[in-house]
């Protein structure tokens, strides 16, 4: 069996006593980095037998297929990542697909979460949300996503490296309002945790002073708005321009704007015969 197992995002007593039997009785434990998971055996006063491999990015190609023989041939294998759940923004989700694939069994240990303990706390609607997790590097790419999410009615949330946040803020203002409700969530059930709520534009000026640590940022959802055909027309032209088949971009612009994806595509096709 695959083991997807939540460990914690800050406080090591936030890990469960589920966690602690698993990690000891793993067969193999496949570790996004494996001086980490030492150390968190360390904090938890626990010890494995289990055969510790690298899970990473950089080797999940290649890891992938050697793990899913372990399982064949009847091993549990346990998948943890630096904090949080795996395949959450994390390594696992190549894991977990190929497991499925092969129909073998897959369960998880639930554990801590940056996304939900972030959306909790920020004092945001959390009726419906997003997560976006890590926005492109680049300022221009970053600002054409948060383009495709100026209209979202649900609360958004977004993983950010602290060098980055005061840019990724300063574009988030720029594209989606400078008074848009968020909350900067950074070293979350660590000894020093904070929560900076505000507009996008305070916090972009906060951020370029004391952007440190693991950093989560919730903001709040468009308003509601009345659906406007023309602009949801204009709007799948607009992602046509940068290459998306037209079934995709009207079935992404027809869910924002509530406009029928029926006749949202008959007045794309319309508009485009001139």
């Amino acid at each position: 069996m695959l083991v997807l197992a939540g460990t914690p995002i800050g406080s090591a007593e936030d890990a469960s006593p589920r966690l602690l039997r698993t990690l000891t009785e793993a067969e193999v434990i496949a570790a996004e980095d494996t001086r980490r998971l030492q150390g968190l055996l360390q904090r938890l006063g626990i010890s494995t037998a289990a055969r510790v491999i690298s899970y990473f990015e950089g080797n999940e190609a290649a890891r992938t297929p050697e793990l899913l023989e372990e399982l064949r041939a009847g091993r549990t294998v346990v998948l943890v990542t630096d904090a949080g759940m795996p395949s959450v923004s994390d390594p696992g989700y190549r894991l977990v697909a190929a497991a499925v694939a092969a129909e073998l069994p897959v369960t998880a240990v639930p554990g801590p979460s940056a996304v939900l303990t972030a959306l909790a706390v920020s004092g945001l609607p959390v009726d419906r949300f997003t997560f976006e997790g890590f926005l492109p590097r680049k300022a221009g790419e970053r600002s054409r996503r948060l383009a495709r999410l100026a209209t979202e009615e649900r609360t958004m949330v977004f993983f950010e490296a602290p060098h980055r946040l005061a840019d990724f803020l300063r574009d988030a203002a720029e594209v989606l309002g400078a008074e848009r409700s968020a909350a900067v969530c950074r070293e979350l059930t660590k000894t020093y945790e904070e929560v900076r709520r505000g507009g996008l534009a305070e916090l972009a000026d906060w951020a370029a002073e004391h952007a440190r640590g693991e950093i989560t940022v919730v903001v709040a959802g468009a308003p509601a708005a009345d659906a406007d055909p023309a602009a949801a027309v204009a709007e799948v032209e607009r992602l046509m321009a940068e290459g998306q088949r037209m079934k995709a971009a009207v079935a992404e612009v027809a869910e924002r704007t509530q406009v029928a994806r029926n006749a949202l595509y008959q007045a794309v096709l319309a508009a485009r015969k001139g």
